[in-house]
């Protein structure tokens, strides 16, 4: 059959936002650890947030809405298990800028502050109650930023969604909770 002069091709799809949205929290999620054994196996990715089995650790990780540039530090939060309970429940964040020294790092779930302990461009839950009181923060919200100021005194805030975080929590909590009672590897 002679050629018509026609190019069958696929139509042009657009690109959901959606779609975009995760593909780039897999690759940063993907990128927060350097070795392969490090990165993990997914065991939830939903809405904004995923949960990570990384063997010793559990995560349920999310990244700021905000896209660092290449030059910069991606802003990710998340909340830590691990098997042996010594770590259940931490909220933690990298932030997308060093806080100032004397600065304070204050989480905001739904109108509700948490001050967070420092160190570095790192931030965490003060204990394990304020992480439970976090979490279930997280579960009734839609969104939560974290504030600080930098180097230069300059404010900053890394948003957060929330769509997705009670689930990638419970995923993480049930896969160090069957580790630690040994019925995975």
């Amino acid at each position: 059959m002679a050629n018509s002069g026609r190019v069958w091709r696929r139509p042009a799809r657009a690109i959901s936002v959606w779609g975009m949205y995760r593909f780039a929290l897999f690759l940063a999620l993907a990128g927060v650890s350097g070795g392969v054994a490090a990165r993990g196996t997914v065991v939830y990715a939903g809405g904004a947030w995923a949960a990570i089995d990384r063997g010793q650790v559990c995560e349920a990780l999310s990244r700021s809405q905000k896209i660092a540039s290449k030059d910069k530090v991606q802003a990710i939060a998340g909340v830590t298990f691990t098997p042996d309970h010594k770590r259940w429940g931490e909220f933690h964040v990298r932030l997308s800028r060093m806080p100032r020294g004397d600065a304070s790092v204050m989480l905001q779930v739904a109108g509700q502050p948490f001050l967070l302990a420092t160190r570095g461009g790192w931030a965490w839950s003060r204990g394990p109650a304020q992480g439970q009181a976090i979490i279930e923060a997280l579960r009734n919200a839609t969104n939560m930023s974290v504030a600080s100021r930098d180097m230069a005194g300059v404010r900053f805030s890394d948003p957060y969604l929330l769509d997705g975080a009670p689930t990638a929590i419970d995923s993480a909590a049930a896969r160090c909770a069957l580790r630690g009672a040994g019925k995975i590897q």
